[in-house]
């Protein structure tokens, strides 16, 4: 997982990440696994990936792509 520090639970960057007004985007999702886009709330780049097969963040998603919705 990037976005955060080793310590930082995907959950944890993703609240924080949309706290700060900034925009994920779901990029590639294959079963139980999910990738996330951390882009910038200003140009949209993209800065970090989030990976992983955390149920809490599967749940947090639910069927969004995207911060936006």
């Amino acid at each position: 997982m990037n976005g955060g520090s080793a310590f930082d639970q995907p959950l944890e960057v993703l609240r924080r990440w949309e706290d700060s007004g900034a925009v994920w985007r779901v990029i590639h999702r294959a079963g139980d696994t999910v990738a996330i886009a951390l882009l910038t709330c200003s140009a949209g780049e993209e800065v970090s990936r989030i990976h992983t097969d955390d149920p809490q963040v599967l749940d947090f998603l639910g069927s969004r792509l995207s911060s936006e919705e």
